[in-house]
């Protein structure tokens, strides 16, 4: 591809958000580390700066060289990268007088600019710094300002160089989309190709280029990222495609069987194995998140290998990776905090010897289901929600036991369908039950009983990078408790979780 935008990240919460934008106006782009810029820049037409956590005017402030991207290629640097711009080139960036955190308003837009074509003055946009930019850097140029930042934008003269103190790529900017079209689109003249057909056409031509009469052996989950990259290989290399389905004995209720005959009409050759008890002791006794994750894992490829030996010839591992598990394993600023292992993200044991190949690597979740939806893949399967791939292992908290792990199965069959009866399903991005590793007392009939509590987890997000709890109606959550604690047994107790992402995760583990 050589229409490709490049952003730069400087550790911004935002940054996927302004790669988001840039996709929704089908322009393709790519994220690399502030200190990790392409050694060749030739594929890219535009450059953006993200925003910051840090200080331009801190000592380990970062300080990317920029000499062949300033006045040679199109720059749009948004917040901290605007303020770096200043900095170190004239201008002067010193502390706030005033936090300028949330909405502020365009008071005033130099008029006769093509970046801010089609915005009105008094439009919306959202600040996030502590630093404001108190003189221009050289050959600046103010094209907008707020009440409380007389520098909310600017241009440097003679270049094809624009700088902006509040972000454009979040949903409060009213007109940040249009923005950022008027630097990608009239400015940069990038051109809107990135389209999902065209994704699969070139995706399609790629793999068949990549893997060539080699074998792919894939792990299907039943899960949209799976499936859509086995339809993708598929497509490129047939039936040198095989496709396992493996039973951690962690899927929802009835799952093995029911995502198995849901493969029979997709043309895909896949085997199902069933490994439940097999990972419920590689499970006994562990208590700890991130070694149960771990477990699995081990397990899984244990499994796979042995699966994946009984066909000969198998040069590739297709995965189902996508771009924001790829995002989070680089990190600006060396080796991140781990939040939890991405079971899709790094490398294989030796013992494996297969080269990966991943086709939606570079694909948000959004982006995936479109994807799928080019390829005529069943929409119901499209509008499942993601679900874990360690499975009910990371909704149990604590020890893992089949009676666990079925009581479990029932609940999350309780609360699934329900949504789906009161055609609540569509309306959220992910919901699951969580089993808590404490009892309460409780009071059915006239005996006292000390059984599990449940905790219900319904969430609304895009790409699950953030996320909100959803208001589900009362009736409804009556309803389900009711079912719950009438019909499963060991459960006495059931709460409704009310935590958004962040500060918490979308999962309890």
């Amino acid at each position: 591809m050589q229409n490709n935008v490049l952003i730069l990240d400087f550790g911004s919460q935002y940054t996927q958000l302004i790669a988001r934008r840039v996709r929704e106006l089908n322009i393709y782009c790519e994220i690399h580390p502030y200190h990790k810029i392409p050694k060749s820049l030739d594929a890219f037409k535009a450059v953006i700066l993200s925003g910051s956590p840090f200080s331009v005017r801190a000592e380990d402030a970062p300080h990317p060289d920029l000499s062949q991207i300033r006045g040679k290629k199109p720059l749009l640097a948004v917040c901290y990268g605007a303020q770096y711009l200043a900095h170190f080139n004239g201008g002067r960036v010193e502390p706030s007088d005033i936090r300028e955190y949330g909405r502020a308003k365009l008071s005033m837009i130099k008029a006769n600019e093509v970046f801010f074509q089609d915005i009105p003055e008094n439009t919306n946009v959202w600040m996030s710094h502590s630093d404001t930019i108190t003189e221009l850097p050289e050959n600046g140029v103010r094209l907008a300002s707020t009440v409380d930042v007389l520098n909310a934008a600017y241009r440097i003269d003679n270049e094809e160089t624009y700088a902006i103190q509040f972000h454009p790529e979040v949903y409060h900017t009213t007109h940040g989309k249009q923005l950022l079209e008027n630097f990608l689109v009239k400015i940069a003249e990038v051109p809107q190709t990135w389209t999902p057909a065209a994704f699969v056409d070139t995706t399609v031509e790629t793999l068949k280029e990549q893997i060539g009469d080699g074998k792919v052996v894939l792990g299907l989950s039943g899960g949209v990222d799976s499936t859509v990259a086995a339809i993708l290989l598929h497509k490129a290399i047939g039936k040198n495609l095989f496709c396992i389905f493996v039973n951690n004995g962690l899927l929802r209720k009835n799952e093995f069987e029911s995502v198995l005959d849901q493969y029979k009409d997709m043309g895909l050759n896949v085997k199902g194995v069933d490994a439940s008890e097999r990972f419920l002791d590689a499970l006994r006794n562990e208590i700890d998140p991130e070694r149960k994750r771990k477990a699995i894992g081990n397990a899984f490829i244990e499994v796979f290998d042995d699966e994946a030996h009984k066909v000969t010839g198998v040069d590739w591992l297709g995965q189902g990776t996508i771009y924001p598990d790829v995002i989070e394993s680089v990190s600006v600023n060396g080796p991140s905090v781990t939040i939890k292992s991405h079971h899709n993200v790094g490398g294989l044991p030796d013992f494996m010897k297969l080269k990966i190949v991943e086709p939606l690597r570079m694909l948000f979740k959004d982006e995936v289901r479109r994807v799928g939806k080019e390829m005529g893949i069943d929409p119901e399967l499209l509008g499942r929600h993601p679900f874990p791939g360690p499975g009910l292992a990371i909704r149990i908290l604590g020890d893992i036991t089949a009676e666990k792990v079925r009581i479990l199965q029932e609940v999350d069959a309780i609360f699934i369908n329900g949504l789906k009866k009161w055609d609540l399903y569509d309306k959220v991005w992910q919901a699951g039950a969580i089993l808590l590793p404490v009892n309460s007392v409780g009071v059915m009939g006239d005996e006292r009983t000390y059984e599990k509590v449940v905790a219900l987890r319904a969430v609304e997000s895009t790409d699950g990078m953030t996320a909100d709890w959803v208001n589900l109606p009362y009736e409804f959550l009556q309803e389900v408790s009711n079912h719950i604690i009438n019909r499963v047994k060991g459960v006495n107790r059931v709460v409704y979780d009310i935590s958004s992402k962040p500060p918490a995760t979308i999962e309890w583990e």
